[in-house]
């Protein structure tokens, strides 16, 4: 039998396979972070009992922890966004450790116990270029926020300046520079974060975005992909329905743009199952449906995701193919 179409779809059916798509940003997540890491003495060796202090940047949110006898710490449920973390135990205290909290797990920090606010043992030269490294930090962030990017890169840079290991600092300089369609420029800044830390699964993931936005597709794949392993959502965890949603959908996104439909449309899946309320993977499922001829299966995605997401980017398109479906 021939399926017969009215002249309308077919031209949502091109319109699906030409459409070019914009990564996930880390504002339209769904889920939420950590904070892990390990509290240590001056001489190095791991602290436990201490306590553990994050304090969120933008709400003034609370949260706290204690080391346990490996000195090691965990703090789940935190929104995206910029914090604060020290530890403290018989009155000495960590300096305070800025850390960016994102979708994907990061990897842990180390809190020493010795300077701070008890002075217990840091200089007073280290204590003041510390205190200068977290105000220019907070600097940067608060400008990334306002969309000021010339002065939060000018901010990471002093900051970077202050220290140079400070993979954090090159990340949020190639964000912004991202953010002015400098991509030359986020992309070396992304492969310096990278040359800090190895496993910086969200720096691989931003320059993934980098080069999709260049159409270099390729290169965007092979990215996204080690961001994906990194953050544990590999084909291994596609298959078992677990991983990193957003990295799963960026993932989808690079390989739809490349023109590999049916690659992108497992990565779709892989991120629904691993997060059912993660509404663009359920457009873009809706879409790979619509594409594929399963109008009845692409309703029910395009359904899901108006519920989800009643005024989101790709409510509108969505509201339009499901009257064009249902006709």
């Amino acid at each position: 039998m021939v399926r017969r179409f009215t002249g309308r779809l077919p031209w949502l059916v091109a319109c699906a396979a030409v459409l070019s798509l914009a990564l996930v940003s880390p504002a339209a997540a769904q889920s939420t972070g950590m904070i892990r890491g390990v509290v240590k003495d001056a001489s190095g060796k791991p602290v436990e009992g201490a306590k553990v202090n994050i304090d969120a940047d933008a709400n003034n949110r609370h949260f706290d922890t204690k080391s346990d006898k490996k000195g090691e710490f965990l703090q789940i449920g935190l929104a995206p966004g910029p914090y604060k973390v020290t530890a403290e135990k018989d009155k000495v205290v960590s300096p305070a450790s800025p850390v960016t909290v994102r979708i994907a797990a990061g990897n842990p920090i180390t809190l020493v116990l010795g300077g701070g606010a008890a002075g217990g043992g840091m200089s007073p030269e280290a204590a003041a270029k510390s205190a200068a490294l977290k105000k220019t930090f907070e600097e940067g962030v608060t400008a990334s926020r306002a969309g000021n990017h010339d002065a939060a890169i000018a901010s990471f840079q002093q900051a970077a300046e202050l220290n140079p290991n400070c993979f954090d600092c090159y990340y949020n300089i190639a964000f912004s520079e991202s953010q002015k369609k400098d991509y030359d420029k986020a992309e070396a800044a992304y492969k310096k974060a990278i040359e800090l830390k190895a496993d910086y699964a969200e720096a691989y993931s931003g320059l993934a975005n980098v080069y999709n936005a260049q159409r270099k597709f390729d290169l965007a794949a092979t990215a996204s992909g080690k961001a994906m392993e990194l953050s544990g959502s590999g084909a291994g965890a596609v298959a078992a329905g677990g991983g990193n949603a957003d990295a799963m959908f960026n993932q989808g996104v690079i390989l739809w743009n490349a023109g590999k439909i049916a690659d992108a449309k497992k990565q779709f899946e892989g991120a629904v199952a691993a997060n059912p309320n993660h509404a663009e993977s359920h457009y873009q499922l809706g879409m790979a449906l619509v594409n594929e001829g399963n109008l009845a299966g692409a309703a029910t995605e395009f359904e899901t995701y108006l519920k989800l997401a009643p005024t989101g980017p790709n409510a509108a398109t969505a509201k339009g193919i499901l009257g064009s479906l249902k006709k």
